[in-house]
């Protein structure tokens, strides 16, 4: 976490809820479900396709690990999309890797088939 000018990379401790070697957890700022959080490397990566082979297995111990913390606090949570945006095209904004783990529930939109199809709205219905 050195960057200054990077969002992420000037993080407080404060604000992380869990972290291990390489990854952290924290709530998202701007938040689509309750509990969505962001899984981001400490160290600075532009996307998901710059993590190295030891993020890529601390992230998924992360994401398993939060996924659990979240499913217990809370019991309306029936499934989940994990996601990332991976240039300024495909919408990334903040231009250090984060992971979206946003919990879903049934009924929390009319008709979620297509899920992470839906970021080109009119192709998410097949």
């Amino acid at each position: 976490m050195a960057k200054s000018h990077c969002l992420f990379c000037s993080l407080e401790r404060s604000e992380l809820i869990k972290e291990n070697n390489s990854m952290m957890a924290i709530e998202d700022k701007y938040p689509v479900t309750k509990h969505h959080i962001l899984l981001i490397p400490k160290i600075h990566r532009l996307d998901f396709f710059d993590l190295t082979v030891e993020e890529l297995n601390d992230y998924h111990s992360l994401l398993n690990k939060m996924k659990d913390s979240i499913i217990k606090k809370d019991k309306t949570i029936t499934g989940f999309n994990i996601g990332m945006n991976c240039g300024a095209s495909a919408g990334q904004t903040v231009f250090h890797c984060h992971i979206h783990l946003i919990p879903r529930r049934n009924g929390d939109m009319n008709d979620p088939a297509g899920g992470v199809r839906g970021v080109i709205p009119h192709m998410q219905k097949y």
